[in-house]
């Protein structure tokens, strides 16, 4: 099966019109908002990229409160990794030197996620449908 490394992306905002309207701007791009899904808080607001032709990644901008917005200085843009069952590898996780920031959970129809940070600190996510 050919797969990309990465299937998912979220570049998290302080300002999610303010987000869309800059993103639309340079990349030309739509945004689709999103009910939130699954166990998500209450509180969070998400917008789709529009799919593109031939787009194999694709992602989403997130306002919520817990996560922080870039400072011009450092990343925070989270990639999720494809995986069959994602419970499997966050389970290798820990063995590995990282940590499970939040173990697997449900985000409605669109399967399940695990949040997880490597041996330098950064927060990645494990996607997927079971």
């Amino acid at each position: 099966m050919n797969q990309n490394i990465i299937c998912w992306f979220e570049i998290y905002v302080k300002d999610m019109e303010r987000a869309k309207k800059f993103y639309n701007a340079v990349l030309g791009t739509a945004f689709i908002d999103s009910p939130v899904p699954g166990d998500s808080p209450d509180s969070m607001k998400m917008s789709f990229f529009s799919p593109m032709e031939n787009q194999g990644v694709s992602g989403a901008l997130i306002e919520m409160p817990g996560t922080k917005e870039g400072d011009g200085h450092c990343v925070n843009t989270m990639v999720y990794f494809p995986c069959h069952d994602s419970s499997v590898e966050e389970k290798r996780v820990k063995e590995a030197g990282g940590e499970v920031s939040r173990p697997k959970f449900s985000i409605g129809e669109f399967g399940y996620c695990s949040i997880c940070i490597d041996t330098e600190g950064n927060p990645f996510g494990l996607f997927s449908m079971e």
